[in-house]
């Protein structure tokens, strides 16, 4: 049985990008790593009540152990974690930052809005260019994003509530922001999360590899309705996608 047999025993979460597997395997190795420590311990510890119970040495020994053998074994796993944080984990991540594809003109450019307690995702429309934004001009009943009018490249741009529809294959940056608290936009099966700040836009990317349908939670305590800030993943085929971003309607009214 190889690893990847006994992760989906253990209901280890489903991969659907394609950096996802990566980290699914530092996950797997971590919490492997982890499993080992507990049984090593455990073990070790049966062994201490074992070897100084009472009945054996009914009279207290304050000089302490004098073997270094436990101190070998800290300093060994001391070593292990060091090598995974700095050997696999970090390089992990700065591939992630580094390789993002900002040039690439088949990115798919996607603005997520947190707030008390809901998502709000703005895509671009028809022309690709995501519209200006200001925070004074938003209006629950009218403009939930701040869209400003006055930018042609706001002409065209929608939004969709709790629903986020991306293609399979194609690249996908997500500006993560938020209207009021911080928020955590997670999306599991993507291994992808990132928080919601108010006043900033911070970026993630993922490239989908399979369809499917999925929920998004709030990765962050964001007051009394947190747990019902639930929104929706779906991920379909690329013809799907585009008949679905074309059949949309831009949220400013037309002049």
């Amino acid at each position: 049985m190889n690893f990847d047999s006994i992760n989906d025993a253990l209901w280890m979460t489903e991969v659907a990008s394609e950096h996802g597997a990566a980290g699914n395997h530092m996950l797997a190795v971590l919490h492997w790593f982890m499993g080992a420590l507990a049984v090593g311990w455990g073990l070790f510890l049966v062994y201490i009540l074992w070897r100084f119970r009472a009945k054996k040495q009914p009279k207290a020994q304050y000089h302490g152990v004098t073997s270094h053998f436990s101190t070998h074994l800290e300093i060994g796993v001391v070593i292990v974690e060091v090598v995974l944080l700095l050997g696999f984990a970090y390089p992990l991540w700065a591939k992630r930052v580094d390789d993002m594809p900002k040039d690439d003109p088949n990115v798919l450019r996607i603005r997520a809005v947190g707030e008390q307690f809901r998502w709000t995702f703005h895509y671009a429309g028809a022309d690709k260019m995501v519209g200006l934004t200001d925070p004074f001009r938003i209006s629950a009943a009218t403009n939930a994003i701040g869209l400003v009018s006055e930018d042609p490249n706001a002409k065209d741009d929608f939004i969709t509530i709790n629903d986020l529809v991306i293609p399979k294959g194609r690249p996908v940056i997500i500006q993560v922001t938020s209207k009021d608290v911080i928020h955590g936009l997670a999306l599991v099966p993507m291994f992808i999360q990132q928080d919601a700040v108010p006043g900033r836009e911070i970026p993630m990317w993922f490239v989908p590899t399979k369809t499917g349908e999925w929920d998004i939670v709030c990765a962050q305590l964001c007051g009394a309705g947190h747990a019902q800030m639930a929104a929706t993943l779906r991920v379909v085929e690329a013809e799907e996608f585009d008949q679905w971003y074309a059949s949309q309607t831009p949220m400013l009214p037309k002049e």
